[in-house]
């Protein structure tokens, strides 16, 4: 049994456009694995957790604890300036719909900004999602995953030391 091949051939023209379109679209066709991250991923190299948060203060009239953070809270971890990550959280809604929340701060522990005082600048994520994530899950962990990168803002609730636009969000199983 003979086998006959067929030749294809390529124009110059041909294969400089298809070698363009695939530079251009690197991602097309390979799925990107995320990098798992926990949140001590997110203070640099170098910075312990205990040099990051001082021994802060009682406010009597609240009765809670004010932390003093020093110049290493808004220290970032530089390797994760636009990697595609993937980590777990809680939410805190920051935008919200009857469809469900799109942007959130995402916090290491339950009620983090809202019951006690913030985590530091390098423990927070700003989360931005085109897919909503349901209403009716906030108290639940999640991981998320999606690009990260430097973006240090200050807002009423916290300072913030990441943002991350969602490519996924989903409940946290362990």
């Amino acid at each position: 049994m003979t086998k006959k091949y067929e030749t294809i051939k390529l124009s110059r023209r041909h294969l400089i456009a298809t070698t363009a379109a695939f530079a251009a679209a690197p991602g097309v066709g390979l799925a990107a694995t995320p990098r798992v991250v926990t949140w001590d991923d997110l203070i640099p190299p170098g910075v312990p957790y205990a040099e990051i948060i001082g021994e802060g203060e009682m406010d009597p009239v609240q009765d809670t604890w004010l932390p003093e953070f020093d110049e290493n809270a808004t220290k970032l971890n530089d390797a994760l300036d636009g990697a595609y990550i993937k980590m777990p959280g809680y939410v805190l809604p920051i935008d919200m719909s009857t469809a469900g929340v799109t942007s959130f701060i995402m916090v290491p522990y339950v009620g983090a900004c809202i019951h006690v005082p913030p985590p530091p600048a390098n423990q927070l994520v700003f989360v931005d999602s085109e897919k909503p994530w349901p209403g009716t899950q906030l108290w639940d962990p999640v991981w998320v995953t999606g690009r990260m990168k430097h973006e240090l803002q200050s807002t009423t609730i916290a300072d913030i030391g990441y943002a991350l636009t969602a490519d996924k969000i989903e409940a946290y199983e362990w």
